[in-house]
């Protein structure tokens, strides 16, 4: 049995973490969260915060968890990076994005063909780190059926359902364009809207897109993010990495201006083009379908479900030593440095 400590170091945590939780319980061992208190106060009765160091101490995780790209290196045991989104392509390929290899993980657990084989090269180099290919935890509730998704759907009372998400990043945000047109797409009312924001979006974003909400529009936060996908018909977008996750579903896609424009996606260039672009998406072209079922089976092949019990595989498999000898990080005072803000605001005692 071993002890598996959840660094729920933002709201967005929440839903990658629990099924590895859940996978962990199922296979007899320890979970513990770790996480501050706006965090905390979106845990379960079921869901143990380690709230002290002492606490920490007494829990002796034999593996961390992560879904951001910075780990405190004090933190406990194996250091597991799970991603907190599907690569999307954010950001030049320079270094900063997703590939970039910190130096603060012994296991990266991996989505798919579009983004194994690259990590999997660092891990030759590098040698101090190893690399499975998992699926996505988050993902798993996605493939099975949600009693909250059939409430939004039954809110909609047989309209379309459009859902509106957008990325934190102020360079690729989509949020404050859209607001010029929403209001009006809205008050028609021949489609029911679903809106969402990143967690890091600005207040004053959250307070424009929490009054759109009605008899015609509802605003929901990151932890309902996988009950919107399951019950929109087309998701509105920019660069957001829930791009991948609704195109698993199958389901359209119209961006606006987003970084890269795929076949697979439905990007248009002004707001006032988004609601032709949403009814030509509801349409379902099939060229259009086909790039989506073309794309998903490179970023994320795997549709059981299961993601989380491999990730729980390979963190076993990391432990036994099963990934051969890996050479032992760094862990030199820069990155303690680092981390200890965060360790301050996790565990003030």
């Amino acid at each position: 049995m071993s002890a598996y400590l959840l660094l729920a170091s933002e709201l967005y945590s929440l839903p990658v973490l629990r099924p590895v939780a859940a996978a962990a319980l199922a296979a007899g061992h320890r979970v513990g969260w770790l996480c501050d208190a706006a965090v905390a106060a979106r845990l379960r009765a079921d869901e143990p915060r380690i709230a002290s160091r002492a606490a920490l101490r007494a829990f002796a995780a034999d593996a961390t968890f992560a879904t951001v790209h910075r780990i405190p290196a004090q933190l406990p045991g194996k250091q597991v990076q799970l991603f907190h989104g599907l690569n999307i392509d954010k950001r030049n390929d320079d270094g900063r994005g997703h590939f970039r290899i910190r130096g603060l993980f012994d296991l990266y657990c991996t989505h798919g063909p579009a983004t194994t084989p690259r990590f999997a090269e660092q891990a030759r180099a590098h040698g101090d780190f190893a690399v499975a290919e998992t699926g996505w935890p988050k993902l798993d509730p996605l493939f099975s059926p949600s009693p909250a998704a059939e409430a939004l759907r039954a809110a909609a009372a047989g309209r379309p359902v459009a859902m509106v998400a957008s990325t934190f990043t102020e360079s690729l945000s989509a949020a404050p364009a859209l607001l010029s047109v929403l209001p009006e797409l809205i008050a028609r009312g021949d489609r029911y809207w679903l809106l969402t924001l990143h967690p890091k979006c600005p207040p004053t974003l959250f307070e424009a897109y929490r009054a759109l909400a009605g008899t015609h529009a509802r605003f929901l936060e990151a932890p309902d993010l996988l009950d919107m996908l399951r019950a929109t018909d087309v998701l509105v977008c920019d660069t957001s990495s829930v791009i991948e996750e609704c195109l698993l579903l199958d389901k359209p896609v119209v961006t606006l201006r987003t970084r890269r424009p795929r076949p697979a996606l439905l990007d248009v260039q002004a707001p006032e083009d988004v609601d032709a672009a949403i009814d030509l998406a509801l349409s379902r072209p099939p060229a259009l379908m086909r790039a989506i079922g073309e794309y998903i089976a490179q970023i994320h092949p795997a549709r059981d479900g299961k993601s989380a019990q491999r990730v729980i595989e390979a963190t076993e498999r990391l432990l036994a030593g099963g990934y051969g000898p890996l050479r032992p990080r760094r862990r030199g005072w820069w990155r303690r440095w680092q981390g200890r803000e965060t360790m301050r605001v996790l565990l003030p005692e």
